[in-house]
């Protein structure tokens, strides 16, 4: 794969490699950290809206006199909120600026999370989760571009991948201290997150690619300055980008079909690929109603969640630690492997179940099956397509192919979420035969398709992957 793409990047003259300097130490200044830790602040939003339904469920439904039916709606309406948040979050990228969007993105979550701490009645409830579920939308796409843009090749892939870890913090967190709190102090907690992004927004740099892209070098110099630190010498670095950045604007304005054409083709397949199955291996289905799952296994649902929890955060923590190290496509591979074995071996227990087999030990088989899920997905595959999309996209096509590719993710974490109970009642085992296939043909898209980003320049890795997109 990576001699493949060495010959790619050949048909770029104006793009050279640069790999003399790929092994180099690269330390992180106060303003990158400052700027990074402001964005995930948006990501642990994300998190606390996944999060926040299960612990509340039955407080929400007590005080307000709400049916299953109605909850079902309050929970299931913050993925059609990030849908929308997903179709625009591209253009809005591209017009305000990464800054910007994560700004207005986080408006929108601090006014779902008073609406829907103040609920009197349903629909309050529901508004208000809509809108938590808009600005997720846009916060899933706006904060791993804005941190891949910022950061230098060499560290590009683990701080990215500090957007899923804070995610997983959110989820984690809100539903321990859901345990203590009742749904409207939890729904006033998840707000706290907002206001400190929005309060430390205007300290951070805006984005130098954006800043270039919109014809303001000073500003793009002054930005990428300040994030490498005022000693650095940042003059290759920035001539790159402001060479690759005028050679895009040769071309028109892109559309929507533009990003169909044959240029893309690469970048297409494996962003929006990554992401289908990302979602279609079945992540959302057991993550959200991972207490009946347990249950229906025969295993205690408090338990296995509070085990699926600890579980999470040092396994991302680790998919951190690794993905500069190891590269994104072993990393992939090794993660989607752990989760075909994980649906693989839920399959085998509810089957052992249904044919009344080994039922002592099924419980325990199922148990370690999710954790082995739970686990690997976090290692990579909750993580790396994000970063891999964040990456391969030019700076000309990356609103509308983030949009396509954010959509993607979020349509099918909706089609998953809302079909896995009826599918769960079809055939359990069934289910998870289909989750582990899919999970197993991931391995293969991976080797097949997806290019190795590590130690590369966004430059690099765009003019590889699109090599006719530098061509006139």
């Amino acid at each position: 794969m990576g001699k493949h793409s060495d010959q790619n990047a050949a048909l770029c003259p104006l793009i050279e490699p640069n790999n003399h300097d790929s092994h180099a130490v690269s330390t992180a200044s106060f303003a990158l950290i400052l700027s990074t830790l402001v964005s995930v602040s948006g990501s642990y939003v994300f998190g606390t809206a996944i999060g926040y339904s299960s612990p509340s469920q039955s407080g929400i439904m007590t005080d307000l006199a709400l049916t299953v039916a109605e909850y079902s709606v309050f929970g299931s309406i913050l993925t059609i909120g990030a849908i929308v948040g997903a179709i625009v979050s591209g253009k809005l990228a591209d017009y305000i600026g990464r800054r910007g969007t994560m700004g207005f993105a986080e408006i929108f979550c601090l006014l779902g999370w008073l609406l829907i701490a103040f609920s009197k009645t349903a629909w309050w409830l529901d508004l208000g989760r809509m809108l938590v579920g808009f600005g997720m939308g846009v916060i899933s796409y706006v904060v791993p571009i804005f941190i891949a843009e910022i950061t230098p090749k060499q560290l590009r892939g683990a701080f990215t991948t500090v957007h899923q870890l804070m995610i997983c913090f959110g989820v984690s967190l809100t539903w321990l201290i859901g345990v203590f709190v009742n749904w409207r102090t939890l729904a006033l907690i998840g707000a706290i997150p907002c206001l400190i992004q929005l309060v430390g927004l205007p300290f951070t740099p805006e984005s130098p690619r954006w800043l270039a892209k919109n014809d303001q070098g000073l500003a793009c110099e002054a930005a990428l300055q300040r994030l490498r630190g005022q000693s650095k010498d940042i003059s290759a670095e920035l001539f790159e980008i402001q060479e690759y950045t005028e050679l895009l604007k040769q071309f028109r304005e892109p559309s929507v079909l533009d990003l169909f054409r044959r240029q893309y083709a690469r970048s297409l397949i494996a962003g929006v690929g990554l992401m289908a199955l990302q979602q279609f291996g079945g992540v959302n289905g057991i993550g959200f109603y991972v207490k009946s799952l347990f249950t229906l296994a025969g295993f205690s649902g408090n338990i296995g969640s509070i085990a699926l929890a600890a579980v999470q955060i040092p396994m991302t923590a680790l998919g951190v630690v690794l993905m500069d190290v190891s590269g994104r496509r072993p990393l992939l591979m090794i993660s989607a492997a752990g989760t075909c074995l994980g649906c693989l071996c839920v399959a085998l227990s509810f089957l052992f179940k249904d044919l009344q087999l080994w039922q002592s030990g099924s419980p325990m088989l199922a148990l370690f099956g999710v954790l082995a899920f739970s686990g690997s997905f976090s290692l990579g595959m909750g993580a790396i397509p994000w970063v891999i999309m964040s990456e391969i996209f030019p700076i000309n096509m990356k609103g509308l192919a983030g949009s396509l590719v954010t959509l993607v993710s979020w349509v099918g974490s909706w089609i998953v979420s809302y079909s896995f109970n009826f599918l769960l009642n079809w055939s359990s085992t069934g289910i998870f035969f289909i989750f582990s296939t899919v999970c197993g043909f991931t391995v293969l898209f991976v080797a097949k398709f997806v290019p190795e980003t590590k130690g590369r320049t966004l430059e690099e890795i765009q003019a590889a992957m699109n090599p006719l997109s530098t061509k006139n």
